[in-house]
């Protein structure tokens, strides 16, 4: 296993380095140049030549690179071109909005979908059982902005028990109204992400109901509830712990859209604001930011998997043994 870890932490290394890479040519890939942010359209030449000494425009693309990859080994992410404000505190302060929502979503979805996607499993031939299926069904083709806006509608608008939209303006110095600013976020991101789990949590448990160790265990004495949960609840889990680490690197990474539905000043809405902008430092300070999560989910992930699943420890084992011959 510390062999595995070694090697996957590498390989996350690796996938960091080249996603870097990636992040900083393809911005420069794009239409217009980074002073354009700085320049308006009766800009003289010299006012150009000036901006694009600025923001570094000026020198060639691999000094830049190595100028912007230096910075990231020191934790400077950077000036935004606009506001001239370091681009790492401004994230901060937008990550205090974003990651509750993500995680308050995250945890809602799961409970939710365990509750469900057990029911639907278990109770597959009962009318409340097909009834969470096919809710299931259709809530992954619903597009998660309209159930922000069909939520907003009744329960703000109609019975005005939430706000629309907004963030208190001192963060989460009263946490009770910042937690009613995401009530109705963190709904609509639990429902749309608990219809996709409900499917691979039935799934999942569906596939431990028909398993030989399961009827063994029932066989040798026992309960169905009982066997359930000690012999199914692991194997049951592996599947499902890859799924919820895709799930919240999405929540995490579509977290733009319900921002701008709601109007919170997330991550999301910053990047948004920094294309618009065309602002380099605070998009490229984004990217890296969701890009780091999402490789650290996926790292997790992986490593909670081969920590439920012995076979998977033995898998490794072997081959590290085959390998050594």
């Amino acid at each position: 296993m510390t062999v595995y870890l070694l090697r996957r932490s590498a390989f996350l290394l690796v996938s960091f380095l080249i996603a870097m890479v990636a992040i900083f040519v393809l911005l420069r890939l794009l239409p217009g140049d980074p002073s354009n942010a700085l320049l308006s359209a009766t800009s003289t030449p010299e006012q150009i030549a000036a901006a694009q000494a600025q923001v570094g425009a000026d020198r060639p693309v691999l000094e830049q690179f190595v100028t912007w990859f230096t910075q990231l080994a020191s934790l400077d992410l950077g000036e935004s071109f606009i506001s001239a404000l370091p681009v790492g505190p401004e994230i901060a302060a937008r990550l205090a909005v974003t990651v509750p929502l993500t995680l308050l979503a995250f945890a809602l979805a799961l409970v939710i979908s365990l509750v469900a996607g057990f029911v639907a499993a278990t109770k597959s031939d009962r009318w409340y059982g097909i009834l969470i299926s096919g809710f299931s069904q259709l809530g992954v083709a619903v597009p998660v902005f309209w159930v922000g806006i069909l939520l907003v509608s009744v329960f703000a608008v109609g019975l005005r028990w939430l706000p629309s939209s907004g963030f208190p303006r001192d963060d989460w110095a009263d946490p009770a109204d910042a937690l009613r600013s995401l009530t109705l976020p963190v709904i609509t991101v639990a429902i749309v992400m608990s219809a996709s789990l409900t499917r691979y949590v039935r799934s999942a448990t569906l596939d431990v109901i028909g398993s030989d160790y399961l009827r063994s265990a029932r066989a040798q004495g026992s309960g169905y509830v009982e066997a359930l949960w000690r012999h199914g609840l692991r194997n049951g889990a592996v599947p499902v712990i890859s799924i919820l680490g895709i799930e919240l690197a999405t929540t995490f990474l579509g977290a733009v859209v319900v921002e701008s539905v709601f109007g919170l000043p997330g991550l999301g809405s910053m990047l948004l604001r920094a294309i618009e902008q065309h602002d380099y430092p605070n998009i490229q300070g984004v990217l890296f930011v969701s890009t780091l999560v999402v490789l650290i989910i996926g790292f997790a992930a992986d490593i909670a998997q081969r920590l439920v699943d012995p076979r998977l420890r033995l898998s490794l084992s072997g081959n590290s043994r085959g390998g050594t011959r």
